[in-house]
């Protein structure tokens, strides 16, 4: 990752963290997971924004097969291979509580599913909608890549349902999905999850929650020693 300057700050302002993740990244659950879990054992406020990141742009919004299908085509690995790698994330994910249903999983192309976070991020529920969309598409084989099933997930968070089909047919925030994409490209991610940790520290992948707190301990750390926040790479 690149070298980023935040803008300065003090040492009672929340420690903003920065999450670039995709709907259909089952890493990005489970390290979502265990980014809570290490926050929850951090003595402090942490501010949280999700960014959007397209593993498979080229996907179909309705592809034909199921989820081992999609991977033994895309990644061109047999298909026992495949079963044995999603039964290994299943497991994984059912270790921090995640019952993935991958038999019901509706492969898609994502980018409308990003749209819609921030259209959740302009109406102050897009950590809700963030969690919603997961869930949808890991565990209860819910479609994430049309507009009126995306409306409905969204009314069930408390969002206007006919207001998010205008935003979604307009493709209202297409814009600040590509810039986040962008953004990614212009840190060096490529891959999720990927968080940044108050704009000086990155860290790849679904680590340990131990592996956030202590990056939340070391920014806070950081913070009283100089109360301000330096340009730090990853």
């Amino acid at each position: 990752m690149t070298e980023t300057t935040a803008t300065e700050t003090t040492t009672t302002d929340p420690i903003k963290v920065d999450i670039w993740s995709d709907v259909q990244c089952p890493w990005c659950y489970i390290g979502k997971r265990k980014f809570e879990a290490g926050v929850a054992l951090f003595d402090g406020t942490v501010e949280v924004e999700y960014h959007s990141f397209e593993l498979a742009p080229d996907t179909p919004v309705d592809f034909v097969g199921n989820a081992v299908d999609y991977m033994s085509q895309r990644k061109g690995m047999p298909v026992d291979q495949v079963q044995k790698m999603l039964e290994n994330v299943t497991a994984v994910a059912a270790s921090v509580g995640l019952e993935y249903d991958y038999d019901s999983v509706h492969q898609t192309n994502t980018v409308i599913s990003h749209e819609l976070l921030h259209y959740a991020k302009a109406h102050g529920r897009q950590l809700d909608m963030v969690e919603r969309l997961l869930k949808a598409y890991f565990i209860d084989g819910r479609h994430v890549g049309r507009i009126e099933d995306l409306a409905d997930l969204a009314a069930e968070i408390g969002l206007d349902r006919a207001d998010v089909v205008r935003s979604l047919t307009a493709h209202e925030h297409l814009a600040a999905v590509k810039a986040d994409v962008a953004q990614a490209g212009a840190y060096g991610i490529q891959g999720v999850p990927f968080f940044v940790i108050d704009g000086r520290y990155g860290i790849s992948g679904a680590q340990d929650a131990t592996a956030f707190t202590q990056a939340l301990d070391q920014v806070s750390a950081e913070r009283l020693a100089d109360g301000s926040t330096d340009s730090v790479s990853a």
